[in-house]
């Protein structure tokens, strides 16, 4: 995806920016050998236990000696490749319509404060209004104790001007070893959206140089860690 970004002399230029796969450390294994984990249709419709008490009443124990009711053979133990969600009402019928969906506030009491119709909140990470440097600096070391980071994306160049512009930019944050707080619109003080109606972020650009070549991280947080009073 593209950001619109601007540096500490309010210069921007919209380079790219791409997520950071994570490695896992731990693979699942049983004897040395990896294993993987598979879902199973473990009963049919009909067969569970209101269906048969339906069929057969509350003491049908003689009958899943004798026949198996609760066992369709055409059906379980296949294996489940993908599902489909679906709507049901409180009596367990397939609802067919949309249901209305209301956004529920809650105070900090947790009482219901306002119930309402959501409202869809637009992307800002790559609008005419660049993603501002708000000019607080945090420690490295302070950003990983006092923020939980949820997703990092590494920022790239796309020609050779946009590399001197970010290479300026990690040089910078390396030389400080910190991180800047970067924060959206117009008075640079709201939270970066990445998609339509998605989580609302605080961004932390870090900055690495090794020669010629640099490494520019945007952290993600929706989370401040605090010492509980």
């Amino acid at each position: 995806m593209r950001i619109h970004l601007s540096n500490a002399s309010a210069r921007n230029a919209t380079v790219v920016a791409v997520g950071v796969k994570s490695v896992d450390a731990t693979i699942p294994a049983k004897d040395g050998v990896p294993v993987s984990f598979k879902r199973y249709i473990a009963a049919g419709e009909g067969t569970l236990h209101s269906d048969l008490v339906k069929k057969l009443g509350e003491n049908y124990s003689k009958s899943l000696i004798e026949s198996d009711p609760e066992v369709d053979l055409e059906t379980v133990g296949r294996s489940i490749e993908g599902t489909t969600s679906v709507l049901l009402d409180k009596s367990g019928n397939p609802v067919y319509c949309a249901p209305e969906v209301f956004e529920i506030i809650y105070g900090v009491d947790g009482n219901e404060v306002e119930r309402r119709t959501p409202v869809d909140v637009a992307p800002n990470i790559n609008e005419d209004l660049p993603i501002k440097w708000t000019g607080r600096l945090i420690s490295r070391a302070d950003l990983v104790r006092k923020f939980s980071i949820k997703r990092t994306m590494q920022i790239k160049h796309a020609d050779g001007v946009t590399f001197d512009f970010l290479y300026a930019i990690a040089k910078e944050l390396e030389e400080k070893d910190s991180v800047m707080l970067l924060a959206s619109g117009f008075d640079g003080k709201s939270p970066l959206v990445f998609q339509t109606n998605g989580t609302p972020y605080r961004g932390f650009l870090e900055g690495r140089i090794e020669g010629d070549g640099f490494l520019l991280l945007l952290h993600l947080s929706n989370m401040e860690l605090k010492r509980p009073t």
